[in-house]
């Protein structure tokens, strides 16, 4: 954090706020005019992977700004940045701004606290809040509430050493020996992380080796380091080298720079509404597969329409041989059995005999009718579950607003989702992902079922469609046009379409391939559904 906030500092102090927008209920971003550049300053508070940084990417913005967004537009738009600092060594960073209000200069100041799930931004106008990105109140919170009109308090500091003022015998003094080092270290200075603690205990055999390279970090150039596992799993983050884990080691110019490339690897960045649709998928997956075990276990109890027959049966050959409300069960010789087997027929005491017979067949008739609708029942709702399915896929894909919005649309089509007031219109239209085989030849991939429609209908005659067999994914079209593919073209297409389905994690996946003009979409069918003859199938490795 502290080479960081120097980064940020020397970048970012005399240029004046430009635009502020928020991306998403986690992010937001900051735009700095400097004298013959534009910078722009990306702050997100994701508890999985809160950072600060400066960013090169433009990323969209969610279509109406919410409350926060146009309180920091009202007070801090024009305003310059007068100072960048860390607070203590604690992962929270100060940005004083200096703006005009009513005619005199005033300083307001934008505090962004980096710690984990409680991760926030607010801002303070004379020690008081003005608003913050998320809102804490006694209900959350019996330590430190964070609410407009309220004198603004840090969290709760710990009693231990600043490295950047601690003496060496102050830190020696309170080094426990019975204590593992890294885990010492970190128990009495301010701003160590685990992994930082680990690195200096990897590079010391004594405490007073450690203790010695913990002050040369005082004046050590930040070398940013990224380590990576063979999968690009990110493992480890730091400021300074590190030697202790073992993976591919990445350097970059910038803190920004790496904080960025972490960012996109660990894919911080969730378009709004995603977490809501993937969790009303999964309940949604969750009702319709609970639905379909009862059906099945009533489709069970339907099969046994003909026990009841046989019992009304032979109840009606025999019932003038009993007398009306005498019996709850008799045992007769079933006339259905050639070795004079006996049969139990229970009856109901309240009924005569002969009702009891019309109660039997009636059982039997319902029974009989119901597997009918039962068997119909089981089959639409294997169908949802298999569109609903799709939904889920498409999800994993979404990675922009307007894939989203496609798929709120979708949701809403398919009484899924109720209809709210009309909303803004994403800024851009979603579009397809695009890739090139090795030999130059185009490859489209939908990321939902709206997207699959359109590229089958933009699609040539004689363009090549993919699909993983019975298993949910995009729709693949290789744009090959009137020149037949190579068999390694055809190849890579089928592996990018099981790559981008359900099965992206198995080997030998089978995929479905035919020309785009073997491809029929029944009326009135949903969104993505295709019907085809004549394909062929290739089994490929993602």
């Amino acid at each position: 954090m502290r080479p960081l906030t120097s980064e940020l500092s020397e970048a970012l102090v005399g240029g004046r706020v430009d635009k502020i927008s928020q991306q998403s209920r986690a992010s937001l971003t900051v735009a700095v005019r400097q004298p013959g550049r534009s910078l722009t300053l990306q702050l997100s508070v994701n508890p999985q992977n809160p950072s600060m940084y400066i960013t090169s990417n433009t990323a969209e913005n969610l279509p109406e700004p919410p409350t926060f967004c146009m309180v920091l537009r009202k007070n801090l738009e024009g305003g310059r940045i007068s100072a960048i600092r860390q607070r203590n060594l604690d992962r929270i960073i100060d940005i004083d701004i200096d703006t005009l209000s009513s005619g005199r200069l005033e300083t307001l100041r934008l505090t962004v606290e980096l710690i984990g799930k409680y991760s926030n931004i607010i801002l303070i106008r004379d020690g008081l809040i003005v608003d913050a990105l998320k809102k804490i109140g006694t209900n959350n919170s019996r330590v430190r509430t964070v609410l407009p009109n309220q004198p603004y308090a840090p969290p709760p500091a710990q009693d231990k050493l600043n490295l950047y003022e601690a003496t060496v015998d102050e830190i020696s003094a309170r080094i426990d020996p019975t204590v593992r080092l890294d885990k010492a270290l970190m128990n009495v200075l301010q701003g160590f992380g685990p992994l930082t603690a680990r690195e200096i205990a990897f590079r010391s055999s004594t405490v007073d080796e450690a203790i010695k390279k913990l002050l040369e970090l005082r004046t050590t150039e930040p070398t940013p380091t990224m380590i990576v596992d063979g999968n690009q799993k990110v493992l480890a983050l730091s400021s300074i080298d590190i030697n202790h884990i073992e993976g591919n080691k990445i350097k970059f110019e910038t803190m920004s720079a790496l904080l960025e490339a972490a960012d996109r690897m660990i894919g911080s960045y969730v378009p709004p509404d995603k977490d809501v649709f993937n969790r009303l998928i999964r309940n949604e997956l969750r009702r319709a597969t609970n639905k379909i075990e009862v059906l099945r276990r009533e489709l069970d109890e339907s099969e046994k329409a003909e026990d009841w027959k046989i019992l009304a049966d032979n109840l009606s050959t025999y019932r003038y041989q009993y007398k009306d409300h005498a019996d709850d069960e008799i045992e007769v010789e079933n006339i259905y059995s050639d070795r004079s087997e006996r049969i139990k027929i229970p009856l109901d005491r309240k009924l005569t005999v002969a009702a009891n017979v019309q109660q039997l067949y009636r059982k039997y008739d319902k029974l009989k009718r119901g597997a009918k609708f039962i068997n119909e029942q089981i089959e639409k709702c294997a169908e949802e579950i298999k569109y609903l399915s799709t939904i889920e896929h498409s999800l994993t894909t979404a990675t922009t607003l307007a894939d989203i919005d496609e798929i709120r649309a979708e949701l809403i089509t398919g009484g899924y989702l109720k209809a709210t007031a009309k909303r803004a219109a994403s800024s851009k239209k979603a579009a397809p992902i695009v890739m090139r085989a090795p030999d130059g030849t185009e490859i489209l991939i939908g990321k939902n079922n709206v997207q699959n429609d359109r590229l089958r209908q933009s699609a040539s005659p004689n363009d090549i469609w993919l699909h993983t067999k019975d298993i949910p994914g995009s729709h693949v079209i290789l744009k090959c046009g009137d020149v037949e593919p190579s068999d390694e073209t055809l190849i890579f297409a089928a592996k990018v379409a099981a790559r981008y389905s359900q099965a992206s994690g198995s080997s030998k996946v089978p995929v479905d391939y035919v020309k785009c003009r073997a491809l029929k979409k029944p009326s009135g069918s949903r969104p993505g559904f295709v019907v085809f003859v004549g394909q062929k199938t290739l089994y490929v490795t993602p």
